[in-house]
């Protein structure tokens, strides 16, 4: 692509040593960059891309864009905010892929990755050819692919959907996330369609407060094309959005909502607990925002059996209930622990009632003090296949942790 189409693009302040350039990529990363890519000077929350334009130069790019002017002998397109430049030029240089794409953003602190799941089976069944962008794993024409972050950069985020078309998809269920918007990564996107699941104190830590955290989720329904938009008024930050956008259709457990818990009659829905019921409704809402048939909705649903480690059994054969949930939030936690009292026959073990800091063999004793109707809950990392120990990762899965703690006692026995 000639590199004054992407000037035009961004309308940027100033463009340094003008020439004639072909850019062949685009880059953010020094050691992703290719010959003839053109490098944007991003400034992380540990490294400023500015100070690394002399090593994107060493590895060939042809062109830089830059919040400030450098010293180096190339062209510089000088902008506000590389960020957001980064994503208008993404969308550029991949054909404006979501122009094609059917996407469904599903945003929210508890259970976007449960409603994207249900909402890529529905997309299936009615034959829409789905993708699939998440925290446990992305779909790329039905590959299984490894998730570095819930929602990639910008230049990642439109190379997968160009990935996706040319493999045939025509439709993707994906996760937005908070920080995605705040960072602007998802400037350059066309949502076919919004879900708003809920908010509980998350990110704080990034965002600062609440009413800022909120800003980001509601910045994506606020957009000039205002994607069509389901949001679950069940949650009070859902009924505030729901207020600014009164065309949404809404959804939630109570019977203010257009979509209902009747809408699931008949439909054999596997997953348990009645957070994940709120979680279908989600997924009921997107799909008639996109016209999708009733049938394909429930065989959609009745197919996904379970989610990676979102409230997943661990099934041994043994006498009482092992779960493992992602529930890392006092609002999801409350959610995953009533939902064990509902399938509990005994008692539900879980924390505090004894300390142990090896993950490894608290997981072991509560097994072990397990008892016939009990339920044990695993909670805290789902289907996270590493755990950090002094900066380095190190293979942990809580499932594997428990089936071997399972295996031991019935073989003990």
């Amino acid at each position: 692509m000639d590199l004054e189409r992407v000037i035009a693009a961004l309308a940027p302040q100033d463009v340094v040593g003008r020439a004639p350039v072909e850019v062949a990529d685009l880059a953010y990363d020094t050691r992703a960059t290719a010959p003839g890519a053109l490098f944007f000077c991003v400034r992380g929350a540990n490294v400023d891309g500015h100070e690394l334009a002399p090593r994107a130069v060493e590895a060939g790019a042809t062109a830089i864009v830059v919040e400030r002017p450098l010293d180096v002998q190339m062209p510089q397109i000088v902008v506000a905010d590389s960020r957001a430049a980064m994503a208008v030029a993404a969308d550029v240089f991949f054909g404006h892929p979501t122009h094609e794409l059917e996407v469904v953003g599903v945003t929210g602190t508890n259970g976007k990755t449960t409603t994207a799941f249900l909402l890529y089976a529905i997309l299936a069944a009615a034959g829409r050819r789905p993708g699939l962008l998440g925290t446990i794993e992305s779909r790329v024409g039905g590959e299984r692919r490894p998730v570095v972050r819930t929602t990639p950069e910008a230049i990642d985020l439109q190379r997968t959907f160009r990935e996706m078309l040319d493999a045939g998809d025509r439709s993707c269920a994906m996760e937005a996330s908070s920080h995605a918007s705040e960072l602007r990564r998802l400037d350059g996107v066309r949502f076919a369609a919004l879900v708003f699941t809920n908010l509980t104190p998350e990110h704080l830590d990034f965002h600062g407060t609440m009413e800022r955290y909120y800003e980001a989720k509601r910045r994506l329904f606020a957009e000039v094309e205002r994607p069509p938009a389901a949001i679950n008024v069940g949650d009070p930050w859902g009924r505030k959005l729901a207020a600014e956008r009164p065309d949404a259709l809404t959804f939630g457990l109570d019977g203010d909502a257009e979509i209902r818990p009747d809408a699931l009659e008949g439909i054999e829905l596997k997953l348990r607990g009645r957070f994940n019921v709120e979680n279908a409704l989600g997924a009921v809402a997107a799909a008639r925002l996109l016209g999708i048939e009733s049938g394909a909705v429930a065989h959609g649903l009745e197919a996904v059996r379970g989610v990676p480690g979102r409230f997943e059994p661990v099934d041994e054969g043994q006498p009482f209930e092992v779960i493992v949930d992602y529930s890392h939030t006092p609002d999801s936690l409350e959610n995953a622990l009533r939902a064990a009292r509902e399938l509990a026959r005994g008692r539900v073990l879980c924390g505090e009632v004894e300390v142990e800091p090896d993950r490894r063999e608290a997981i072991a004793r509560a097994i072990e003090a397990a008892r016939d109707g009990d339920v044990v809950l695993i909670a805290g990392r789902g289907a996270e296949p590493a755990q950090e120990v002094a900066g380095r990762k190190l293979p942990f899965d809580d499932r594997d942790v428990a089936r071997e703690a399972l295996r031991r006692i019935q073989a003990a026995a």
